[in-house]
């Protein structure tokens, strides 16, 4: 099943994603969608408004470093010692972004970055789950670019500054149900900027593959239905370049996975506009 979250008319519905349209299914919410029962007949795509295919994560998580080519190119920006470690940050949930809406080049920074990743999208609720059941408590997976923002990234230790600005975790544009995956491990995670190609990796390549990751957190809290696993990104980030290549308003970044499709955004100048109230 692929599975998406999009507005039509004035309603916003969950649905089931083929060809040409997309079938309603009934819930609101995202524990009820992955049922898939269907509610209402098919509306063609040129209808609709893809969004993000989760309204308001309750965590968005994001494992550092998990490629080792990236690794060696990161050693400017995090720290990378110790990669038998897990490192972990959060991206704001007021970060999530659907998967074709344009990304904000902060006001406070120039030094914008991409990560293309593949996004796992948690189904049930889970706690201490051992690795060999992690998959239990997925819904499935997703696209996802990790934005940076790398001179607040180096400025906290955490590296939550320079993660989690406004739109900058867009995600989508369908979750994809992992029994519709010939082999997650073989997926190809690849990342363009205004059509150059800048990232290639796969699933395969990664330092602490997904179950580990579920294992590691459950470990530490609980899971929920909703919540976001960025699960790393491969090697080609614009900060590994000399010199750097920052994003700049105009560009366009285009991330796509092997039978997930494809999310697409362009950099924009945030507004900057206070809001307060």
């Amino acid at each position: 099943m692929h599975l998406i979250r999009f507005r039509h008319q004035s309603s916003i519905r969950y649905g089931i994603l083929s060809a040409q349209s997309v079938t309603p299914i009934r819930g609101t919410g995202l524990a009820e969608a992955v049922k898939g029962e269907v509610d209402g007949a098919p509306v063609p795509l040129s209808e609709i408004e893809i969004l993000s295919p989760v309204a308001r994560p309750g965590k968005i998580l994001g494992i550092g470093v998990n490629y080792a080519a990236h690794a060696a190119e990161s050693v400017s920006f995090v720290d990378t010692k110790k990669p038998e470690i897990q490192k972990w940050f959060n991206k704001q949930a007021t970060a999530i972004n659907d998967p074709y809406a344009d990304i904000h080049l902060p006001k406070v920074s120039e030094q914008l970055d991409y990560e293309g990743e593949l996004v796992v999208v948690i189904g049930k609720q889970g706690r201490h789950v051992p690795r060999e059941r992690a998959f239990e408590i997925v819904a499935g997976v997703t696209i996802g670019c990790d934005y940076s923002v790398r001179d607040w990234q180096r400025a906290s230790q955490t590296m939550i500054m320079g993660k989690g600005f406004d739109t900058h975790a867009p995600v989508g544009p369908a979750i994809v149900t992992l029994d519709e995956i010939d082999d997650l491990s073989a997926l190809e995670v690849r990342t363009f900027v205004n059509g150059e190609q800048r990232q290639s990796g796969h699933v395969r390549d990664m330092v602490h593959d997904i179950p580990a990751q579920i294992a590691h957190l459950t470990a530490a809290f609980t899971l929920e239905p909703g919540d976001l696993i960025f699960t790393g990104t491969p090697a080609g980030v614009g900060a590994g370049f000399n010199p750097p290549k920052w994003l700049k308003a105009g560009d366009r970044v285009r991330v796509e996975i092997d039978q997930l499709g494809y999310i697409e955004q362009q950099i924009v100048t945030e507004p900057g506009t206070t809001v307060i109230g």
